[in-house]
């Protein structure tokens, strides 16, 4: 990984957390806001991170073309 892409990460690590420090005192300010708060987190579950079986999958799909042209099999 370059440095690049591991200061990407603290950034946007960092800054979340800035949001969701901002967003803790906002929610304890305000009764109807707690309530929001709470209603809101959980959407975050609704986005699923892939795992890395689906990037396995994609790579031997990408591999077996060339698997095919290798040993000759080529049907066009």
């Amino acid at each position: 990984m370059d440095i690049l892409t591991i200061g990407l990460g603290v950034l946007i690590i960092f800054l979340f957390l800035i949001l969701a420090k901002r967003a803790t005192k906002w929610a304890k300010k305000m009764p109807k806001g707690a309530y929001l708060f709470m209603a809101l987190m959980p959407l975050i579950s609704l986005f699923p991170i892939p795992p890395p079986a689906f990037k396995n999958v994609a790579k031997a799909k990408q591999e077996q073309p060339k698997r095919k042209e290798d040993n000759g099999d080529d049907k066009k």
